[in-house]
């Protein structure tokens, strides 16, 4: 057995095998992949073997294409048969809600390079004739994709892996694991040591278990998975004599199963609400081609429509139910990425598509290893979007919750249930009782938008329009009882309502809580000229001022965004977006000096953000300090310590709504106080609490950015409009990168547009945006209803040459193509005199705005 390695991949299963095979591409051949028992021994070997290229996520749909066309390539390439059968796959819709996320994910689709067909059911029948069409609206077919062998993949893995150099050693147990004092890791077994600069953990069911040993918590728990083989059909029979083509698989999303021909039977593969999770303390030590005992009552209700659908499907005897351990993550996307708080430690865990995502994921991973950083996007499947709340009991309630919603309708507005409400601020019964209805990041409670005094929907007002299993469309009932959000693609009932927030906040005041904003205090002596040497803006030199800053990776794309304020002589406030605490947070203490020159402090939970914007905020804030908030005493981007009442708070004057207005920093302590404080002297200035969704439509109007759409890695700083935050002329990670870009010329531009013709539907991200030939022009990155100018606006990454303002371009909203135009950058207030001066109404007049605050 070797005693060194570059890299040790602990777990044999396609994702394990694949992990190593696109090291050893990257030409790393010393890597190693270690296997307690055989190959595909664990969940891989009872694996369908799917490949579906549907993902409603933009990088995720990116991994799933790279799989399906790699595996194609690895069978010519290593001259071995991975069972690639491309039949096909077909997803049938019976409600219009279907048919709307069917017209969504086109557009992912269209921007990634994906082909897919919609199908009539006259069509549907033509490829799948046992298929009963009745109550179809239609389907969507992906051409390129179908199954696969899990088994025979993945040897051909193996061998590509061996042909470039890498070792395989099976039936080889990892009993412990340790970082050493030079930073390399000593891996243990029970047949010797080896000592590796890089592990990466692919150990499915046993991600907890290997966790245990670095002492990191994996939110990896597996849920029972059931599927059934079904005895062979006579008519799947006469058409393999006829030489006809395998009908390919079949989904009804609506009922919440799979179907596809196998071995001249069928199999159905349902997702039950009520399965349950297992291996919660991992599989045991001999666990091997394990199996669960089959559970065929929670299955009736599917199998049931499976044979109103398929009646072929009730004609012939089952032959096998398999149920086996699939590994899930609290939102049902993997675990792709470095582990928090550890050096060179990758997991790529947690993968419930295991089979489609394992090539795309080791392709990324091993980019992200070799190279420093991935080529993609991978902020939905990074392991620090989760956070110390995951914990046992958060894992079982919401992976059960995301096995049993692998069918049910993503709505983009949609908030899941399980586990909430955990983390809390002091005034989340306030603004309960004030009508609340609240949605959740990083397990924080955020109100996303207030219900009238009363407010409640009716049965009719809920109605899907077909007798069907997924059909959830709605947020739970409030304790009394009333429903009051309806989940859409399109515009829904909260829409008037946020319209409404909006106008108050524009014309009176307005507080939102963002609490969950993520925290950190940095101090020490090296601690500014530490910033200054990572960040690409100047941090700034006088103390209050208030700086909008960019962590950005060696190629100059964008990895985090802060907000700096120097709170105190040498003590760094820094301020980033609530969701993405764990990774902020993390990449800065990589990124930190081990000198002790510089501390870093996370205060995320000591301090509430109380947000206060509207023309009469100052007028408001005026009853409650002494401190002067004129613009000559307390100017934009500034910030200072306050009293309010008798508590205290750090008032920024700074905002993502582009109003006048302060974010109030306070000791957690105080919230309640200073919130009553607030609604008491902003009674007669008309103060009402507003919600997430208003604030992102003021944003939108402001073109502010957010991280993981228009910042990402995948855009380069300049890319996304941040020019006047970098400054090449200091040394700071990715300057480089971002010089030379200067040079060749742009990729992307970072552009508004104002969309027409669309009454009841909005621009939300990832659609399609075309000239007027029909060539892809760009993606939209997010989009909404700007209400203080009443125009439909999206953000987008457009080619060049499509990016003048006054380009007029199509944006393809659910299927329908609508008229877009190119506008100027913050087409509300365009020179920010409401957030300079505020000045009432806007001036119009056209310069570059601010860019914004951090995103949310």
């Amino acid at each position: 057995m070797k005693t060194h390695a570059r890299a040790v991949v602990i777990g044999g299963g396609v994702v394990g095998v694949s992990t190593l095979y696109h090291l050893a591409k990257k030409g790393w051949s010393d890597s190693v992949l270690i296997e307690r028992k055989e190959l595909t021994s664990g969940s891989t070997w009872h694996a369908a073997g799917l490949l579906p290229l549907f993902n409603m996520s933009y990088s995720v749909g990116q991994i799933h294409k790279y799989s399906v066309k790699f595996y194609e390539e690895l069978q010519e390439e290593t001259g071995m048969n991975v069972g690639f059968s491309k039949v096909s796959n077909i997803r049938l819709a019976r409600t219009k809600d279907r048919w709307d996320e069917y017209m969504y994910y086109a557009g992912i689709a269209e921007t990634i390079g994906v082909r897919v067909n919609m199908l009539t059911p006259e069509q549907v029948k033509e490829i799948w004739p046992l298929c009963e069409t009745d109550g179809l609206l239609g389907a969507i077919q992906h051409p390129d994709d179908g199954y696969i062998q899990p088994a025979d993949l993945t040897q051909a893995l193996a061998k590509g892996a061996r042909d470039r150099g890498a070792t395989i050693y099976r039936n080889t147990t990892v009993t412990a694991i340790e970082q050493l004092e030079d930073g390399h890791w000593k891996v243990t077994t029970d047949k010797g040591e080896i000592i590796a600069e890089h592990i990466i953990s692919c150990t499915g069911s046993f991600a907890r278990k290997t966790g245990e040993m670095v002492g990191i918590n994996i939110p990896v728990i597996p849920v029972e998975h059931q599927y059934i083989v079904t005895e062979p059909h006579p008519a799947i029979q006469e058409r393999r004599r006829q030489g006809l083509p395998e009908m390919g698989v079949l989904r009804e999303s609506d009922s919440a199963w799979y179907m596809r021909e196998e071995a001249g039977g069928l199999i159905l593969g349902p997702y039950e609400v009520g399965a349950p999770v297992c291996y919660v303390d991992g599989p045991s030590d001999d666990s091997e081609y394990e199996l669960f005992q089959e559970e065929l009552d929670r299955l009736m209700p599917h199998i049931e429509t499976a044979m109103v659908r398929v009646p072929a499907f009730g004609e012939v005897g089952i032959k096998k139910v398999y149920n086996g351990a699939i590994a899930y993550t609290p939102d049902g996307n993997p675990i792709v990425g470095p582990a928090p708080g550890l050096k060179n430690f990758w997991l790529n865990e947690g993968h419930s598509f295991g089979i489609t995502a394992a090539g795309g994921a080791g392709w990324q991973l091993a980019e992200w290893i070799v190279n420093g950083e991935p080529t993609l996007d991978l902020m939905g499947v990074d392991p620090r979007r989760f956070g110390p709340y995951a914990t046992e009991g958060y894992l079982i309630a919401k992976n059960e919750e995301a096995y049993a919603n692998v069918f049910t309708m993503h709505y983009p507005d949609e908030e899941r249930s399980a586990a909430r409400p955990l983390k809390t601020t002091p005034v989340y019964d306030r603004l309960k009782k004030l009508g609340g209805v609240f949605g959740s990041v990083y397990g924080w409670e955020r109100a996303n938008w207030y219900a009238p005094e009363g407010y409640a929907l009716r049965e009719e007002d809920l109605g899907v329009g077909a007798d069907v299993i997924t059909s959830h469309n709605h947020a739970p009932a409030l304790e009394d009882g009333r429903i009051v959000e309806k989940w859409s693609f399109r515009r829904s009932n909260y829409f008037e309502h946020v319209g409404n927030e909006v106008k108050n906040v524009h014309q009176n005041v307005g507080v939102l809580d963002m609490s969950a904003f993520a925290k950190m205090e940095v101090s020490g002596p090296g601690a500014r000229a530490w910033l200054d040497s990572i960040l690409a803006n100047i941090v700034p030199k006088k103390r209050g001022r208030i700086a909008l800053t960019h962590l950005l990776t060696p190629n100059g794309g964008v990895k985090a965004e802060f907000t700096v304020y120097e709170w105190a002589p040498g003590r760094f406030y820094m301020v980033s977006a609530g969701g993405l605490e764990a990774h902020d947070h993390d990449v800065l203490r990589r990124l930190a000096p081990t000198d002790g020159s510089v501390v870093l402090q996370p205060i995320t939970q000591k301090y509430g953000v109380l947000v206060l914007a509207g023309p009469k905020s100052r007028d408001l804030l005026k009853k409650l300090t002494r401190t002067s908030l004129e613009n000559k005493d307390f100017p934009w981007l500034t910030g200072k310590q306050i009293s309010v009442g008798v508590a205290t708070a750090h008032a920024l004057r700074v905002n993502f709504v582009g109003e006048l207005g302060w974010e109030l920093h306070h000791p957690i302590e105080m919230q309640n106080y200073i919130f009553d404080r607030l609604m008491e002297a902003g009674a007669e200035f008309g103060i009402k609490p507003f919600g997430i969704r208003a604030m992102v439509s003021m944003s939108l109007e402001k073109s502010y950015r957010n991280m993981g759409r228009e910042l990402s890695v995948e855009y380069n700083a300049y890319e996304s409009g941040l020019d006047r935050f970098v400054r090449p002329e200091k040394s700071f990670i990715g300057r480089d990168a971002l010089v030379a870009y200067k040079e060749g010329g742009a990729r992307w531009v970072f552009s508004t547009l104002t969309v027409s013709g669309n009454t009841d539907v909005d621009a939300r991200g990832s659609e399609a945006i075309v000239d007027e030939n029909g060539a892809l022009a760009g993606r939209v990155t997010s989009g909404g209803f700007g209400w203080r100018m009443g125009k439909s606006i999206a953000l987008a990454m457009l080619k060049p040459d499509y990016a003048a303002v006054g380009t007029k371009l199509k944006i393809r909203i659910l299927g329908t193509s609508y008229d877009a135009e190119v506008v100027e950058e913050s087409p509300f207030d365009t020179d920010n005199a409401l957030l300079r001066v505020s000045t009432h109404p806007p001036p119009k007049v056209g310069i570059r705005p601010l860019v914004g605050r951090i995103s949310v």
